[in-house]
């Protein structure tokens, strides 16, 4: 059920910083119909920091009716704060998600014996699967592949999203967790080594705007044609390159404006991509075939 390409959203805004729910439903649409294979609205790539709680939830409800159980929803529900992860995560439920991905608590740097708390009160909360996501980048912490395996016991704790780049952390994990423990990359540019060393798909930035290619790349993957599968991910690499020259999501906002899929506006304090990002971003989807 979760596998392959899979997108993490953007949250589209109108010029005046509202939420966009019309482009949003139709971007959804556009994902299914291009081929991705699951959906997670409200991540870090969503600019969930800068959604009110209402927003939030909102966003969540409108993906669930959107996708009408097309493909999966994977809600992004975490947060710094056990008791506002458990509130997301229970709203998930209710609005009809598959699965929810609840991300390592930034800022408060818990201990590893903090993260497994955090994870084991969400997870005896709701009874709703449950992704890990572990990207010490944005969260500072790094959660041990110990630490891990502890929760992997959890019949609710059923895989992770792994933004480390670490190409040996899904040997270890595979190891520690067991085969049936989901492993996700999250970093477009490894998405086919990190299959290659356990991974089952990608929750992806990159596929916002080229949905199909991506698609196409794991589905060739999981067929073995694998000469066709990096040759795919060979014609991406500047596209990845690009939509994170800055911070995201703002390079793969802009990047979706020039698809006429919304406007690039991010919410502060992420500013708006800079001429030499938004140069890059256009040649690098020119150069893709993305744009003409």
């Amino acid at each position: 059920m979760f596998k392959g390409s899979m997108v993490a959203l953007i949250t589209p805004m109108r010029s005046d910083g509202s939420v966009d729910e019309k482009a949003f439903s139709e971007l959804v649409e556009w994902q299914i119909s291009e081929g991705t294979e699951g959906l997670i609205p409200v991540g870090t790539t969503g600019e969930s920091p800068t959604l009110s709680h209402a927003e939030h939830k909102r966003v969540v409800e409108l993906c669930v009716e959107t996708a009408k159980g097309r493909v999966p929803v994977i809600a992004g529900t975490g947060s710094n704060s056990t008791a506002e992860a458990i509130d997301f995560t229970r709203h998930a439920r209710k609005a009809g998600a598959d699965a929810c991905l609840v991300v390592t608590p930034y800022y408060n740097k818990p201990t590893q014996e903090g993260m497994f708390l955090h994870f084991t009160a969400i997870a005896d909360a709701v009874d709703l699967p449950i992704f890990i996501y572990n990207i010490p980048p944005r969260s500072v912490i790094d959660m041990s592949v110990e630490t891990m395996a502890r929760l992997a016991r959890h019949r609710n704790i059923v895989g992770v999203k792994d933004a480390t780049a670490n190409l040996t952390r899904p040997l270890h994990t595979k190891r520690a967790c067991g085969e049936d423990f989901i492993q996700l990359s999250g970093e477009d540019h490894t998405a086919l080594a990190f299959n290659a060393a356990g991974g089952v798909g990608c929750i992806s930035v990159t596929a916002n705007v080229a949905p199909r290619l991506c698609a196409e790349m794991h589905r060739a993957w999981r067929e073995g044609r694998l000469a066709e599968a990096m040759a795919i991910q060979d014609r991406l690499v500047p596209l990845h390159d690009a939509l994170f020259a800055e911070t995201s999501p703002g390079p793969v906002k802009y990047a979706a404006s020039l698809l006429g899929k919304t406007s690039e506006h991010c919410r502060l304090p992420l500013a708006p991509a800079m001429p030499a990002t938004k140069q890059k971003v256009r040649e690098a989807m020119v150069s893709v075939g993305l744009l003409n």
